[in-house]
């Protein structure tokens, strides 16, 4: 498939239902957007100790994918000096404007790709995307993109999916071993089934390697709620097998057993 007819599959996906929209129900006023910030936070309340979201007092600060605003409405909430965000899909934007006008707040927010950010060099002091990157047909590319409007001292809050995760050992098992397609590798298997169409997922040393330009980075694992099959674990994938998986998995002996075996890549890095 061709990069640009990729990126319009993606775009399509996301533009029917944004991430997270199947946690809010009624009308698209101030109680439907609360009720999903509510259980956006109660499922993964390591978003907040990871975005550290008061950093952001008077700094320019940009979200690439600003989904349904939740975050971004925590960055304006902040104080930052400006504040800007991106996102492929009109319905995205449409979701966080709305949100930011509910609470009074204010950012530029447009449609835009993360692989040609439309912002000058040097222009933020903090980037953060929570979960987007991954999507992008050319992750490197959106990385590059990141560091080259990123000021020098600046930092990227970023999570992009993490290869070696009990979502993807489920999703092969569901997916390859009981179709008897045991020769799929992980790659194929997040690129055809996890989400939006060809969506990936990286090792520790892949992702260091996309940020060899950045002076320092940190990176984290953290098992996701899907990993421990808790709330709606994506917008693909519901039937009989799933809600029995539900019941029995022991998610208290997965969280001290497979703590590096999480879905989701926390990176921390400095320009």
């Amino acid at each position: 498939m061709l990069v640009e007819d990729l990126k319009e599959d993606v775009k399509e996906f996301w533009n029917k239902s944004s991430c997270g929209e199947v946690y809010a129900s009624g009308p698209s006023d101030v109680g439907y957007y609360e009720q999903h910030s509510h259980m956006r936070y109660q499922l993964e309340p390591y978003i907040r100790d990871f975005s550290r979201f008061a950093d952001g007092r008077d700094k320019d600060v940009l979200e690439v994918g600003v989904g349904m605003g939740a975050d971004h409405v925590e960055w304006a909430r902040s104080y930052p000096r400006t504040l800007s965000g991106i996102d492929l899909t009109p319905r995205s934007v449409d979701h966080t404007l709305k949100r930011l006008s509910m609470y009074g707040l204010s950012s530029e927010v447009r449609i835009g790709d993360a692989e040609a950010l439309p912002y000058r060099d040097n222009s933020f002091d903090i980037v953060y995307s929570w979960g987007v990157l991954h999507h992008s047909p050319n992750t490197s590319q959106a990385m590059r993109e990141v560091h080259r409007v990123l000021r020098t001292g600046g930092t990227a809050r970023i999570m992009i999916y993490h290869k070696y995760a009990l979502t993807g050992y489920m999703l092969w098992c569901r997916y390859a071993l009981l179709t008897g397609k045991i020769g799929m590798t992980l790659d194929e298997i997040y690129h055809r089934y996890l989400e939006s169409p060809g969506t990936k997922a990286y090792t520790l040393e892949q992702t260091q390697a996309m940020l060899n330009g950045f002076s320092k980075a940190n990176l984290v694992t953290q098992l996701s709620f899907g990993d421990l099959l808790q709330g709606a674990v994506g917008q693909r994938h519901s039937g009989a097998l799933l809600r029995s998986a539900k019941l029995l998995w022991p998610r208290s002996l997965l969280k001290v057993l497979c703590r590096g075996h999480g879905l989701l890549l926390l990176i921390d890095a400095t320009k």
